[in-house]
């Protein structure tokens, strides 16, 4: 009886480690879901076409550039803002600069304020959805297609909202392996 009992209590046990451990493991890829679905945390939308409702309504977007601390590159939006109406498809450029002797890979994590308009900030093209590699003394403008949902107005918290900034911050990323093939300084 004794046996039985330490056994069943040793399968408990096993058995709450191992769903620790799975919600562990499911944390991270959830969490991002959830910010996607409701826009919390400033998280926005990805949208693989423009709207197909524009309203009269204007929105001011400001843009906001910054750098993880170890990023050595200069990066700045090419405008602070523009006004669009709700459901206009906006393009806005990002200037980086990497004034260093070497390649530098980097990705860009974005937000916008306030929270609540994140999930009515639509991006459909976006520099942020992929890694980046600047050469040495290269400058690029990196693109942002993106429009603000018309459902904006429906929302009771976000529908005063007069203006939405987009947020980006680089951070250093490990260089693709692919690009050590192909970098000259390997060949």
């Amino acid at each position: 009886m004794t046996l039985d009992r330490n056994h069943r209590t040793v399968v408990q046990l096993a058995g709450v480690v191992l769903v620790m451990g799975a919600l562990a493991w499911a944390a991270v890829p959830l969490y991002d879901w959830f910010c996607r679905v409701t826009g919390y945390g400033g998280t926005t939308s990805v949208a693989s076409n423009e709207s197909d409702v524009i309203l009269d309504q204007m929105i001011t977007v400001r843009f906001d550039a910054s750098l993880a601390r170890d990023m050595p590159w200069e990066f700045r939006p090419t405008t602070r803002s523009m006004n669009i109406r709700l459901g206009e498809t906006g393009l806005a450029f990002y200037e980086a600069y990497n004034p260093t002797d070497h390649p530098v890979a980097g990705t860009a994590s974005y937000n916008v304020a306030p929270f609540n308009a994140g999930r009515y900030f639509s991006k459909i093209e976006c520099f942020c959805f992929r890694q980046q590699v600047l050469e040495p003394g290269q400058r690029v403008e990196m693109p942002v297609t993106f429009y603000v949902d018309p459902l904006l107005i429906e929302d009771k918290e976000a529908n005063r909202t007069p203006a939405i900034t987009l947020s980006y911050t680089f951070h250093v990323t490990d260089m693709p392996e692919e690009y050590a093939v192909l970098s000259p300084a390997t060949n």
